[in-house]
């Protein structure tokens, strides 16, 4: 069967109503991403686990009628189980586990009328901002293959950029939405902790500091994709109000004068790149012709302590997943992940338990602070990144830092400092310093993809609300994506 030649031409919402007229077929747009996956994964590694057979049969059965009837999709290959589909979540050891039940998320993703072609790429265990698993090898930046997508989405958005799909879902834990959706030129939204669900497999995912969601080309579709899978499931261990109205209502009420507070400086104290700064200050500009009003304020924290605080929920949640897998899956299985993943796990288990306690303590604080500012100002902007997309490689361990990883892995620790660690990762963290804040917080953040750098790449602008308040971010975003539109910006 023929594809849909001008399949990249609309977003999801725009298929589906093409199907609802009888334009097109559901089984037509199943075959038009198939022949994307199959002629341009090659050259992106997005795509790990086609799903072929299902989409088809499924394109060709009676659709849900949910607001994406017909409409292709693609499944971040961690936290989203599918029945009888490998869930890798990029790693070696978890190659052959096969869960036999859906995610809540899932179960919604498929009542809103999407078809799952296929999952995406992820790093082990999604604990990097660049997707570059040794088990499946690294996924590539639609705008130029030497450079990463990021992560932990990094399949996702290189699928969505290079318009397989229109949308894919996604996850958030130190921004493996955003970051990923800022170095692919796309949309992204985290939501509120506890707006969508993530049972039955797991009440809550890193002590609540992960939000799923999705990675789209457009606002509107992460704003209906938000309708379709929003509300907690039985057993959830968040209660949040319900939104006042369909948030695909919001993008098209205005947004009204909006306060927005912006600041360039990284709270690590790290360099951040001229291109990400130029964002912001395109963005500012951009938002004032708009009627906001915009002034240069941050809120007052301590940004070292908040490194410190999620580097300790890291540490110890990698610590108790490699427990968990050499619990379900054996020993042998365990010993199958990432050298650099049993340094951290071995890493985890030396973090005392009232440390652990006192760190989440802290997350209150940093909420506080966030909450006292946004009593002055109603969005919070800064850039996405302290960087453009990186190369492939450059954020890996190098092969002496391998060779040395595996002769501690094998000798043990012994006196390595925790301090030295957390000095260590600070470092790391200086790369994405601006996304982990709405992590801990729990509050909702965007990237919109409003600059390109000199060499074509993208940079993206964040934006944090108070908790619960997407509707704000998504009256913004589709503010700014009508001023500055994005959609027919793509890779060659």
């Amino acid at each position: 069967m023929a594809g849909f030649k001008e399949y990249d031409q609309y977003d999801a919402l725009g298929l589906a109503q093409l199907v609802r007229e009888g334009q097109v077929s559901s089984a037509e747009l199943c075959e038009e991403a198939i022949n994307r996956i199959e002629r341009q994964n090659p050259r992106l590694n997005a795509v790990i686990t086609p799903m072929f057979e299902y989409a088809r049969f499924a394109a060709k059965s009676p659709v849900s009628n949910g607001p994406f009837s017909g409409v292709p999709f693609l499944l971040k290959d961690i936290l989203h189980a599918f029945a009888g589909v490998p869930l890798a979540c990029g790693s070696r050891s978890l190659k052959t586990y096969v869960p036999d039940m859906d995610s809540e998320i899932v179960t919604r993703i498929k009542r809103a009328g999407l078809i799952v072609v296929g999952k995406t790429n992820v790093p082990e265990f999604g604990l990097m901002a660049v997707t570059e698993p040794e088990a499946f090898g690294p996924s590539k930046n639609p705008w130029n293959p030497l450079h990463t997508p990021g992560g932990s989405s990094g399949g996702s958005a290189a699928a969505v950029a290079s318009r397989i799909v229109p949308m894919a879902s996604a996850n958030d834990g130190g921004g493996s939405i955003r970051i990923p959706a800022s170095w692919c030129g796309i949309f992204g939204l985290k939501p509120t902790r506890g707006r969508t669900p993530q049972g039955p497999y797991l009440a809550e995912v890193w002590d609540g500091a992960v939000a799923d969601l999705a990675v789209s080309i457009s606002v509107r579709d992460s704003a209906a994709f938000l309708d379709a899978v929003q509300g907690p499931e039985a057993g959830a261990p968040y209660a949040i109000a319900p939104p006042q109205r369909p948030y695909l209502e919001e993008i098209n009420r205005e947004p009204g004068a909006l306060r927005i507070a912006f600041s360039t400086r990284s709270p690590l104290g790290a360099k951040v790149d001229s291109e990400c700064i130029e964002a912001v200050k395109k963005a500012a500009a951009l938002l004032e012709s708009l009627g906001h009003r915009v002034e240069e304020a941050e809120p007052i924290y301590d940004g070292q302590a908040l490194a410190q605080c999620f580097m300790t929920l890291f540490l110890g949640h990698v610590s108790a997943d490699m427990q968990f897998i050499a619990q379900k899956f054996g020993a042998d299985k365990a010993r199958l992940v990432e050298e650099s993943t049993k340094i951290l796990a071995h890493l985890g288990r030396r973090v005392k338990a009232c440390d652990f306690v006192a760190s989440k303590r802290q997350w209150h604080i940093f909420a506080q602070a966030m909450a006292q500012f946004l009593t002055k100002y109603d969005l919070f902007m800064t850039p996405t990144t302290g960087c453009p997309p990186p190369k492939i490689g450059e954020l890996a361990p190098k092969a002496s830092e391998i060779r040395a990883l595996k002769v501690m892995n094998k000798l043990g620790l012994g006196s390595i400092s925790l301090g030295l660690v957390f000095k260590e990762s600070t470092k790391s963290l200086g790369r994405v310093p601006f996304t982990p804040l709405a992590n801990l917080t729990g509050q909702p953040a965007m990237s919109v993809p409003l600059h390109w750098t000199a060499k074509g790449l993208p940079c993206g602008v964040h934006f944090m609300a108070p908790y619960g308040d997407e509707a704000t971010l998504l009256r913004l975003a589709a503010q700014l994506e009508k001023a500055c539109p994005w959609f027919d910006k793509r890779p060659a």
